[in-house]
């Protein structure tokens, strides 16, 4: 059943201006029970301060700190794909500063847990990068060039030019060459190369190995397709240069021993160590997924807590407290027949704070126009939320939200016009207006809130196109001929008639009682809409 429409919605209530004074021991709970009907707009009775100068500016600092610190649970909680839970009742005596504790240690236990997982992702990462080398770079080293060079055989200044500036002096000095490896990004490797070789001046021998896939880089942790390379170099000098053009290319650099057994050897703790780290990676996803379901169960609450905190510390800070700092200083504009239901919220509110005294609600005179309030109701909330949307009227201006119940709707049907997929809409519409007490409680999502909102518009949306289908004879845009309207008035004049001839068809009935003939319909002189 439809809620009833008060005939106030014609012109928006008359409003009054109340000054409140009330107790500081009862503050905070005279603004919460006051919000909670929502009936009052509170003037800034300290429009000179900043909001870093107002009263209860660390309230509020303290609530947007907690409001960040349940933003980071939820995109921790998107990235481990964990789907918000119902949340389960909150204990009525668990206040702000519970929470803020309770926020804080998650928070820094979670921050733990992810400097760990961090770490150990970038250890397994280069844990694969230094397999990737032994395996890729085994054949080239140990090459018969490169097994010919470290065995011992002498190089001099008259043999290759293999030898820095310092080695000339004594061209009967021996010498090993020496070699890097390690992984550098495909999309460098060109010029990595062409760097190396003109800070050598040419003395280096540059092996490159491609890679089947990506590797996860250990410093970005992001998918790279990378090369794995090897340097044969001579001297120190050499060494040096080599050594700052990998750390410019970001070219991850990782110990190759020369001995084939201590390469097998390496490669065997290789693997082992990735296998444990990979067991302690896994026992650190279980335990930071336990923590953030255990969060997700709360997480709506406590989010509904906070914003809660920081509207009433906001409205707290709008108003002006008494020089002996014992109360607080109010003015609100309000409905006047909501007064005595305003004076029953502070009552509650006096009682449950165990205040000494009232708080005081009297009505003063002001020569400012009041704002503008209509009262709505779940059925009216969506089409004055049409007209708002376009602007506001002024004081006790009549409201043209009442002719837009039917207007709108209406409108949308002329345009809309199919009875067939205004059967769907009136179907998912009544669906909604049935389960609007379970779906009331949940939380449906951006799109689904404001389908939901606007239960009871699409319903009459869909009345109304259900009608102008009829007239338009529009079933998912095909043409009906309904015996109960007589049928179609109209026949081919030979049997060759068909759909795309403009000519042929002969009156030969009663004109179709309701809408468009869908003779005339279904031919290329009907009448276009």
């Amino acid at each position: 059943m439809l809620p009833d429409m008060p005939m106030d919605l014609f012109r928006s209530e008359e409003m009054q201006l109340v000054q409140l004074i009330i107790p500081a021991e009862a503050a905070h709970n005279t603004i919460a029970h006051l919000g909670e009907i929502g009936l009052l707009q509170f003037r800034d009775l300290n429009p000179d301060k900043s909001p870093f100068q107002r009263t209860y500016a660390n309230q509020v600092k303290r609530c947007g700190e907690m409001a960040r610190k349940l933003r980071y649970f939820k995109d921790q909680s998107v990235k481990a794909g964990i789907l918000p839970s119902s949340p389960a009742p909150l204990d009525k005596d668990f206040d702000l500063d519970d929470l803020e504790i309770k926020l804080a240690e998650l928070e820094a236990e979670l921050l733990e847990i992810n400097a760990n997982a961090e770490k150990l992702l970038r250890s397994r990462n280069e844990l694969n990068e230094l397999q990737l080398v032994l395996e890729k770079m085994d054949a080239a080293v140990h090459q018969r060039e490169f097994e010919e060079a470290s065995s011992g055989r002498e190089i001099t200044s008259d043999t290759a030019l293999l030898l820095e500036q310092e080695m000339v002096s004594d061209p009967g000095k021996q010498m090993r060459l020496g070699f890097v490896t390690g992984l550098v990004p495909k999309v460098k490797a060109a010029t990595f190369e062409r760097i190396l070789f003109r800070a050598t001046r040419g003395n280096m021998y540059l092996k490159q190995e491609e890679l089947d896939e990506p590797v996860v880089d250990p410093a970005t942790a992001e998918e790279v397709e990378k090369v794995v390379f090897v340097v044969f170099f001579a001297g120190e000098r050499a060494r040096t240069k080599i050594m700052k053009i990998c750390e410019a290319f970001g070219a991850n650099r990782y110990p190759f021993p020369e001995d084939p057994q201590k390469q097998r050897q390496m490669h065997s703790e290789v693997i082992a160590r990735l296998s444990e780290l990979q067991t302690t990676i896994d026992a650190g996803n279980r335990h930071r997924d336990s923590l953030l379901n255990n969060i997700s169960y709360q997480i709506e609450n406590w989010a509904s807590l906070v914003r809660r905190e920081k509207a009433i510390y906001h409205i707290l800070n709008q108003l002006s407290i008494d020089v002996t700092r014992k109360c607080l200083l109010a003015e609100a504009w309000c409905p006047v027949y909501a007064k005595s239901e305003i004076q029953d919220a502070l009552h509650r509110a006096v009682t449950m704070s165990k205040a000494d005294v009232g708080t005081i609600f009297q009505t003063i005179r002001s020569g400012e126009s009041p704002p503008t309030y209509f009262k709505t109701n779940k059925f009216t909330v969506a089409f004055q939320g049409i007209i708002d949307a376009y602007g506001m009227a002024r004081y006790r201006e009549a409201n043209p939200g009442v002719f837009t119940i039917i207007t709108f709707p209406f409108l949308f049907a002329v345009m809309f016009g199919d009875w067939g997929h205004g059967i769907l809409m009136l179907l998912a519409s009544l669906w909604l207006v049935k389960n609007e007490r379970k779906l009331g409680s949940q939380k449906l999502g951006d799109i689904m809130e404001m389908v939901y909102g606007g239960r009871y518009l699409i319903l009459l949306m869909s009345i109304f196109s259900i009608y102008t289908g009829f007239i338009y004879n529009e079933f998912f845009a095909v043409a009906f001929d309904f015996a109960i309207f007589g049928g179609s008035a109209y026949t081919c004049r030979s049997p060759d008639c068909g759909d795309a001839a403009s000519a042929g068809l002969v009156k030969t009935g009663n004109t179709y009682l309701f809408g468009v003939d869908p003779g005339g319909r279904a031919h290329a002189q009907s009448c276009p809409f």
